[in-house]
């Protein structure tokens, strides 16, 4: 399985990316930039949104999109904007980093400790309303978040651990958190995930410069190597979401680091993702 590069080295800190056909395409952040990026047939197009950062991006159910800033939740109405600011929640030493949206329609915005503070990351469900309701605390850097198909399991991923983690859900509600993988040291740090409808899970490895494939019991079943080192996140896209979209990031490999870091990366596995869930908000 050999990725193709899709893009070229566009971005600084590409990450979360997401398929979605309310806005044609793949879209992902390009973080320290707090750019969304999009990749249609006609090229690539870049909205700024207003705000030191951008974490991720989910569309709406009534059309639009959810973007999360570092500390700010804004909201657009169009596949391509304007977005407004809707609402900001007090992180103290944190910004937002990942998340996701769950089967309910809800955001879960997890975040990332600033400056070394430690263990002072958080998620955050948040609904229509756009209330943020902690759902899990003492976390460093939250990043990876998805659903097996079936809405029984969650996996999750606090980097600095070096597992993947899994909750059983019931009645929409995360419990029983426990080791799913754990990353030896020497393949890179877990960063983002995905769940595919075969209930195989894709995990992007930081400094590994590779994505893994587990099955739903812990198996590796694939190495996916980039001629990157620092693989940040992975989706499933196309018409037929039989496309793994892989993004890559450049953050603080220097002007000389004579990768492909910043690129979108793309490869078929022979098996299918899941549709985006659309923000209910």
């Amino acid at each position: 399985m050999r990725p193709e590069n899709v893009t070229g080295p566009i971005c600084v800190h590409a990450e979360a990316p997401v398929w979605s056909p309310s806005w044609g395409g793949i879209r992902w952040v390009d973080g320290d930039a707090a750019d969304l990026v999009t990749l249609r047939d006609d090229g690539i197009h870049r909205l700024h949104l207003a705000d030191e950062y951008a974490a991720f991006v989910r569309p709406r159910v009534n059309g639009g999109f959810v973007a999360m800033g570092a500390r700010s939740l804004h909201l657009a109405d169009s596949a391509d904007g304007p977005t407004h600011l809707a609402t900001s929640f007090d992180l103290g030493s944190a910004r937002f980093n990942d998340g996701t949206i769950d089967p309910r329609g809800r955001l879960l915005a997890g975040s990332m400790a600033l400056d070394g503070a430690g263990q002072v990351g958080r998620v955050l469900q948040i609904g229509a309303g756009l209330t943020g309701i902690e759902v899990l605390s003492g976390v460093e850097c939250s990043n990876g978040v998805g659903f097996d198909p079936d809405e029984a399991r969650a996996y999750y991923t606090d980097t600095p651990t070096g597992r993947v983690d899994v909750f059983d859900v019931a009645d929409g509600e995360l419990s029983d958190r426990r080791p799913f993988v754990t990353i030896a040291d020497d393949q890179g740090m877990p960063d983002g995930l995905c769940v595919a409808a075969d209930g195989s899970v894709w995990v992007a490895l930081w400094g590994g410069g590779a994505v893994h494939g587990y099955a739903p019991d812990g198996t590796l079943i694939a190495r996916i190597e980039l001629p990157a080192p620092q693989v940040s996140a992975c989706t499933f896209g196309g018409d037929d979401l039989d496309t793994l979209f892989i993004t890559t990031s450049a953050q603080g490999l220097g002007d000389r680091h004579g990768t492909e870091a910043g690129s979108l990366f793309a490869v078929t596995l022979g098996i299918q993702g899941q549709p985006v869930v659309p923000f209910a908000g």
